[in-house]
C-alpha cells in the first residue's frame, strides 16, 4: 500500500507539471492581431429567403458588436440569429478563423454563399468552439454564421481570431488537453485505489472505494466538460452529457459518505440525514435524465431546473454544511479535519477567483482555476485518507502487541495455576520427610566420632538447603501477607544494606541508595524485603569491572516507584521476556525459583514489576506499588 501512495503522489505531480505547461502553451497562442477583425455585427431571428435573405436584408436590423465583447442579450421569443463579419481584403495564404466560445446548438459557416461547416447537436449543449480555414481568395468577403439553439444563451462571447491556421488548429486542441490530462490522471488514481483497496482490511475497505468513486467520477466530469469532445466527437454527444450528469450525480453523495466515514462515523444524525436526501435525490435526477433523453429531451427546461438550479443549491448546502461541522472538529484539535479544511479553502478560494475574474470581465471569462482547486482538493483527500491508513495500521500493530502480551500472561497464569497446587501439595509430603531426617542426623551426630560429624555436619546444610527451596515453593503458591502493615519505603530499604552492600563489596562494586523518607506502601515487611534482596543479589551477581548499583525512588501518579538499576552483563531481549516463568534462570545453577516468587510477591501486593535491560551495558529493574497517605 505505502508503493501505491507513492505512485498515487507521482501521478499528481506528473499530471500538474504536465497540464500547466500545455495550458500555458495555449494561453501563449492567444496572442493574436485584433485589429484584422475589428468589429461583427449579430441579427436576432432568420429572415425569410435564406442566406439571399440574410444578405439582403437592410443593415438597420444588424446590431455592432467590437470584437472580444459578448453579443447582446438574446431576447425571450428568439430561437435562432445570424453572424456577420467582414474579412480584410488581404490574407496570407493558410490563414484561418477560431471563435473560442459560441453559445448554440447548430451553427452553419458560410463564406460568401459558399456553406464551408455545419455543426448540428441534438442533445442540450449549447457552448461550442469554431475552427475553419479561409483561403488568400477570400479576401474582402462576407462570412457569416447561422446559429439555432433551443437554451437560454445566444451569440458569440469571445474574440473572433484571425491568424495562421496551424498556429490556431494548436490552440483549438490544446484548449481542452488540461481537461482531458487532469480527467485521465483521475480515473488511474481511481482504478490505482481500487486495485489496492483488495488488499485492505474489510474495516478500510469503505474509505479507498470511496477515494475510487470520487476519483472516478471527478475524472469523467473533467473529460466530459470539454468542448473539444463535442466539437469532434458530435455523434456521441448525448453519451458525454448522459456520463457528465451521472458522475455529478454519484460524485455529491458520495463526497457526503466519505465525509461521513472519515471524521462522523454516525455521531451526528444531520449528516447521515443529508447523504440520504442526495442518494434519493441523484436517483430522481439519472431517472429524470433518462426519462429526458428517451423523448429526445422533450422536457429539457423542467430537467435543466432539476439537475443545474436546485442542484446547485444543494450543492452550496452541502458545502455549508461540511464547512460548519470541520469547524466544529477544528475546534475540538482534529488534526484530520484541519488538513481536509485547508483543501476545502484551497477549493473555495480558486473558485472565487474564478468568479471575481468572470464578473470583472463582464462575464466573457471562461472559469479554469477550479480545476486547480479541485486537484489540490483531491490530493487533501488522499493525504486523509493515507494518514487514516497509517493511524488504522498503527492501531493494528498495537493491537497485536497487546494481544500477544495478553495471551503470554494467560499461558503464564496458566503455568503459575498448575505450578502453584503442584508446589504445595509437593512441599507438604516433602517438608515433614526431611524435617524428620534432619532430626535423626543430629541425633547421630552427637553420638559420632568427628569425622563423621563432619559428613552429618555436610548432610544437614543440604538438607537447609532443600528446606529453603520447599519454604520457596511454598511462598510462590500460598504467600502469606495476613499481617499486612504501612511500610516505609526508606526504612525497609536501609534494613536490608546491611545485608547487600558487603555482599557487594565483596564482588567488588559498589551501592547508592537515594531514597525519600516520606514514601509509604502498605505490604508485608519481610516480604518486601524479600523481593528487594532477591533482586539487588541478581544485580550484584551481574557485576563486571567496577560494577555499580543505583537504588532510588519517588511518588507519581499516586503509586511509588522504585528503581534499581546496575551496570551488569544484561540481559538478551528474547530472555527479557521470559523472567518470572517458572523455572526460567539466566545463570547456569539457577532455578528461577527466586524471580517467580518475586512476581508473586509484588503480585499480591498489588504491584507491577518491568526489566530494562541492555547487553553489557546493565539492566533496570522499575517496582511500582500502589502509594498509601500517613495519617
Amino acid at each position: 500500500m505505502k508503493r501505491i501512495s507513492r505512485e498515487l503522489w507521482k501521478t499528481m505531480l506528473v499530471m500538474i507539471f504536465c497540464c500547466g505547461f500545455m495550458s500555458s502553451h495555449a494561453y501563449a497562442d492567444d496572442k493574436v492581431d485584433l485589429k484584422a477583425i475589428p468589429d461583427w455585427s449579430i441579427m436576432w431571428g432568420d429572415p425569410p429567403g435564406g442566406l439571399e435573405g440574410v444578405i439582403a436584408t437592410s443593415s438597420n436590423h444588424w446590431i455592432k458588436v467590437i470584437n472580444g465583447e459578448s453579443s447582446p442579450k438574446k431576447p425571450k421569443e428568439v430561437s435562432s440569429a445570424w453572424i456577420r463579419l467582414q474579412l480584410p481584403s488581404h490574407i496570407p495564404k493558410d490563414y484561418g478563423i477560431y471563435i473560442e466560445g459560441v453559445y448554440t446548438q447548430n451553427l452553419w459557416v458560410y463564406i460568401g454563399n459558399r456553406l464551408v461547416r455545419e455543426i448540428k447537436f441534438d442533445f442540450p449543449i449549447d457552448r461550442q468552439r469554431s475552427l475553419f480555414s479561409i483561403s488568400s481568395e477570400d479576401g474582402g468577403e462576407v462570412v457569416y454564421l447561422k446559429l439555432e439553439t433551443s437554451t437560454d444563451r445566444l451569440g458569440i462571447h469571445s474574440v473572433i481570431k484571425l491568424d495562421d491556421y496551424a498556429r490556431l488548429t494548436r490552440s483549438f486542441a490544446l484548449q481542452d488537453l488540461s481537461n482531458i490530462i487532469l480527467g485521465c490522471a483521475f480515473l488511474f488514481i481511481a482504478a490505482s485505489t481500487l486495485i489496492g483497496s483488495f488488499f485492505l482490511k474489510k474495516s478500510q475497505l469503505t474509505n479507498w472505494a470511496l477515494v475510487s468513486v470520487l476519483n472516478l467520477t471527478l475524472g469523467i466530469i473533467f473529460i466530459t466538460y470539454s468542448a473539444f469532445l463535442y466539437a469532434n466527437f458530435t455523434g456521441y454527444g448525448g453519451l458525454f452529457t448522459a456520463l457528465f450528469d451521472v458522475s455529478l450525480a454519484v460524485f455529491l453523495p458520495a463526497l457526503s459518505y466519505f465525509f461521513e466515514k472519515i471524521f462522523d462515523d454516525g455521531k451526528y444524525k444531520l449528516i447521515r440525514w443529508f447523504r440520504k436526501f442526495q442518494v434519493v435525490y441523484s436517483i430522481f435526477s439519472i431517472t429524470f435524465m433518462l426519462v429526458n433523453q428517451l423523448n429526445a429531451y422533450r422536457f429539457n427546461k423542467a430537467y435543466f431546473l432539476v439537475s443545474v438550479t436546485v442542484l446547485g443549491f444543494i450543492m452550496i448546502s452541502q458545502f455549508i454544511l461540511m464547512i460548519c461541522f470541520s469547524i466544529i472538529l477544528v475546534r475540538r484539535g482534529n488534526k484530520e479535519a484541519v488538513i481536509f479544511s485547508s483543501g476545502f479553502t484551497f477549493l473555495a478560494f480558486m473558485s472565487t477567483l474564478d468568479l471575481i475574474c468572470f464578473y470583472a470581465s463582464s462575464q466573457n471569462y471562461q472559469f479554469f482555476l477550479w480545476k486547480w482547486g479541485v486537484v489540490g482538493f483531491i490530493i487533501v483527500i488522499v493525504v486523509v485518507l493515507g494518514r487514516r491508513f497509517a493511524i488504522n495500521q498503527e492501531h493494528m500493530i498495537n493491537y497485536s502487541k497487546e494481544l500477544e502480551f495478553y495471551n503470554h500472561q494467560l499461558q503464564l497464569s496458566e503455568k503459575m495455576e498448575i505450578i502453584s497446587s503442584l508446589a504445595a501439595s509437593v512441599a507438604h509430603e516433602v517438608r515433614n520427610p526431611l524435617q524428620v531426617t534432619r532430626g535423626f542426623l543430629q541425633l547421630i551426630a552427637a553420638r559420632t566420632d568427628d569425622k563423621n560429624k563432619e559428613y552429618m555436619g555436610i548432610a544437614i546444610e543440604e538438607l537447609d538447603r532443600a528446606s529453603v527451596i520447599i519454604t520457596d515453593f511454598l511462598t510462590f503458591a500460598k504467600p502469606q501477607l495476613d499481617d499486612l502493615v504501612d511500610l516505609n519505603v526508606s526504612k525497609e530499604i536501609s534494613q536490608i544494606e546491611g545485608i547487600i552492600v558487603p555482599l557487594a563489596t565483596l564482588y567488588g562494586g559498589r551501592i547508592t541508595v537515594s531514597v525519600p523518607s516520606d514514601l509509604h506502601i502498605q505490604g508485608n515487611s519481610s516480604k518486601l524485603k524479600q523481593v528487594l534482596i532477591n533482586i539487588i543479589k541478581n544485580s550484584i551477581e551481574a557485576f563486571q569491572v567496577d560494577g555499580q548499583i543505583h537504588i532510588w525512588a519517588y511518588h507519581k501518579n499516586d503509586e511509588v516507584y522504585i528503581h534499581i538499576k546496575d551496570n551488569g552483563e544484561g540481559i538478551e531481549p528474547e530472555q527479557l521476556i521470559k523472567l518470572g516463568e517458572p523455572y526460567y534462570s539466566t545463570k547456569s545453577k539457577g532455578t528461577g525459583l527466586g524471580l517467580m516468587v518475586t512476581f508473586r510477591i509484588i503480585e499480591i501486593m498489588k504491584g507491577h514489576i518491568e526489566f530494562k535491560s541492555q547487553r553489557y551495558i546493565g539492566t533496570e529493574v522499575i517496582i511500582r506499588f500502589p502509594s498509601i497517605a500517613v495519617k
